[in-house]
């Protein structure tokens, strides 16, 4: 993965063994005590409270808006996008600490996309971390910001700000808080995943989070391996052209050297998360299926792989050296990507054959998502077996496995792992994370205790399977290290997640149990889901870097299926309500995060009316240059500026009072504005 990104494709139904187990081990998540509030802003006082300007805009108290209270702080004067109000906290803030940073927003006039950040500098170099990516907001309702944010170094400044993405008009903030809890010790007295899994190494996904306090305790108590999420990712590391950058890596790099951690490299080639300079001609146009593009195009292909490879040489020994290049939409089973459009094949052909130069040492993997379904599997099959067969030096098939606590079966994974015996190959387990959600529908305050009872026996026979091929399984990687911090709780919509061993207070769950001593697992209190709320909460995470992604799976339905590829024709149902000209809808549209030259979307509609739809079709206008790259939860097409989303199979019923939820994946270059208006079935809809 991905920051951005994964997420399981299908909810196929599994079998939950009947029979009781001791409870011998309380496995529940460790109940949060009340948040410890270190930060308050709410421009009651009639001043700015300390906040100012990061340039030459006006940062002053305002009456003229306010979230609560009679105040505000408005900031005006602004003459670019990155200019906005910033607060010092490096004297608040400690090291290795996990804050909550809330913050009400509200454009003074039209509209924008809204993010928070930190900036921080060390020895005079600075450094920018989101917190939360690009949020539509509006002049017509406050909107919150809400992330987690932790200090993994030490610093000289340390400053908390929000900016837009493309507009200078003048916006308002207010009631900003920051908050932690607590945090509690690590278990020291319960069995190591490293030393209980001794077949082949287990290792975990880390930010700069992951390293310090009890996360790195954590993580060099049960892991042998790790994973950068992020910070060997072609945004990360080549952020213009010939302009490298190792600030996010070297320091996760110098902590597993001096923790005697393995690394695995993550990604020197992906169509997300790569920045728009990349595809761009000689001529400032986007790159077409040319000589001259393709040439030059595989030469920046070559030169990024020599300086980041080569960067670290032996520090690191497994490289994903091109992730996610199947789409099994299509007749060949190759992704529509950039790289795919301009070179063919050939830029995975040039991938492999330089890594091999650079890291001669290195084990060379092809990765990807949904192996498990045997149309993905067996497109990579085909594509792995033709590559060795010309010569390219592909060690590795490397399976990501973001599943569900239904999907996929043992049998379907198993099968996934038996098809790649014959080509003589390692295979990993590169990203895996088992969400407690079967549809996008769902969002539960607390994780209910028989989703967490499913999810410990899913954790409990995908080891056990992966045990059973220790001669062809050469690693594990879990996709984070706790629940405190997992891409899943952004994508593919915003609700919080549960999917590793681990909960947001690092302490072990059934799931932990299930792979490290499945004796230990607990009956099931209860065999039924509490309800889900019937609204997702719409508050990003910290700790998601998007560019998630990122190619995408999600989980629309317990029997249904669906490819997460933009270009899966799903059939909508036949009928259509309401009729053409009812104004009987809302939408609220959001940017859940952003990367150059990409965006992840997330669009909610609700039905506003008394009859229900019995099918819908939604229509907008993008005017930044914007196209839909990939789309879930239904079929997208669009022409020009003008986009057209139709419901899929599962979700186009949507009853009076109700909402449904669609995501999707976008590229932007300069601006990224929030579309103005929305029609469904034809009716204008009221934009929230």
């Amino acid at each position: 993965m991905r920051a951005l990104p994964r997420l399981a494709i299908a909810a196929l139904l599994v079998a939950i063994p009947a029979a009781a187990v001791t409870v011998t081990v309380s496995a529940h998540a460790a109940e949060d005590p009340t948040p410890i509030t270190v930060l308050t802003s709410d421009f009651e006082d009639g001043t700015a409270q300390g906040w100012g300007g990061r340039s030459a805009e006006t940062v002053a108290h305002s009456t003229a808006q306010a979230h609560g209270g009679t105040g505000s702080l408005l900031i005006s004067g602004r003459t670019a996008a990155w200019q906005g109000p910033s607060l010092d906290v490096l004297d608040t803030f400690e090291k290795g600490t996990a804050y909550t940073i809330s913050v009400w927003v509200r454009m003074d006039s039209g509209s924008d996309n809204a993010r928070l950040s930190v900036e921080r500098r060390t020895g005079g170099v600075a450094a920018y971390d989101q917190v939360v990516g690009n949020t539509a907001v509006t002049s017509g309702s406050w909107v919150n910001l809400t992330g987690r944010y932790t200090l993994a170094t030490d610093v000289e400044f340390l400053r908390v700000y929000v900016e837009t993405a493309s507009t200078t008009n003048s916006f308002h903030i207010d009631d900003v808080t920051a908050s932690y809890v607590p945090a509690l010790p690590i278990q020291t007295g319960i069995p190591s995943v490293k030393d209980v899994v001794t077949e082949f190494p287990v290792g975990a996904a880390i930010t700069g989070a992951e390293i310090v306090t009890e996360h790195g305790q954590l993580l060099t108590k049960h892991f042998s391996t790790v994973t950068p999420g992020n910070a060997l990712k072609w945004d990360a590391t080549e952020p213009s052209e010939n302009t490298f950058t190792y600030a996010q890596a070297d320091p996760l790099m110098a902590f597993a050297k001096a923790n005697g951690l393995k690394v695995r490299g993550h990604t020197l080639v992906w169509h997300n998360q790569t920045p728009s300079w990349v595809f761009t001609g000689a001529d400032g146009q986007p790159m077409t299926a040319t000589a001259e593009d393709k040439t030059l195009l595989l030469a920046r292909l070559e030169n990024h792989i020599r300086n980041v490879a080569a960067h670290y040489g032996t520090d690191i020994g497994v490289w994903d050296v091109v992730n996610e290049v199947i789409d099994e939409s299509q007749s060949d089973g190759n992704r529509r990507s950039n790289w795919y459009n301009v070179t063919g094949l050939d830029y995975i052909r040039t991938a492999f054959r330089v890594a091999r130069e650079v890291a001669p040492h290195a084990v060379l993997c092809i990765n990807d998502y949904n192996t498990n379904v045997a149309a993905k599997r067996d497109h990579l099959f085909n594509l792995v077996s033709t590559l060795k067969a010309e010569g390219v030096p592909i060690d590795c098939v490397g399976h990501q496995m973001h599943i569900n606590v239904n999907w996929p079966t043992i049998a379907e994974t198993e099968s996934m792992l038996t098809k790649f015996v014959p080509l003589n190959i390692d295979q990993q387990i590169t990203e895996m994370d088992v969400s407690i959600y079967t549809s996008n529908s769902e969002n539960f305050t607390t994780p209910p205790a028989d989703r967490l009872l499913k999810q410990a026996y899913v954790y409990r026979d995908m080891f056990a399977l992966f045990r059973k091929y220790p001669g062809e399984i050469t690693s594990v990687t879990l996709w984070g290290l706790a629940d405190d911090n997992t891409w899943l709780d952004t994508f593919p919509v915003t609700r919080k997640d549960a999917p590793l061993l681990f909960d947001t207070r690092l302490q072990a769950k059934q799931a932990y149990w299930g792979v490290a001593d499945p004796s230990k697992i607990e009956t099931s209190p209860s065999p039924s889901s509490p309800s889900p709320s019937a609204s997702v909460s719409v508050s990003p995470s910290a700790s998601v870097s998007v560019s998630p992604s990122a190619s995408v799976s999600i989980s629309p339905s317990a029997s249904v299926s669906i490819s997460p590829s933009a270009s899966v024709s799903i059939s909508p149902s036949a009928s259509v309500s309401p009729s053409t000209g009812t104004s009987s809808c809302a939408v609220t549209y959001r940017v859940t995060g952003s990367w150059p030259g990409g965006f992840q979307g997330e669009v909610k509609i609700a039905n506003t009316g008394t009859a229900a739809y019995s099918g819908w079709t939604l229509d907008w206008q993008f005017t930044g240059g914007q196209r839909v790259t990939q789309l879930w939860g239904g079929t997208p097409a669009q022409t020009g500026t003008a986009v057209t989303v139709t419901n899929a199979s599962w979700n186009g019923n949507v009853p009076a009072g109700g909402s449904t939820t669609f995501g999707f994946l976008g590229s932007w270059t300069g601006s990224n504005p929030v579309p103005a208006a929305f029609t469904l079935n034809g009716a204008t809809c009221a934009v929230r």
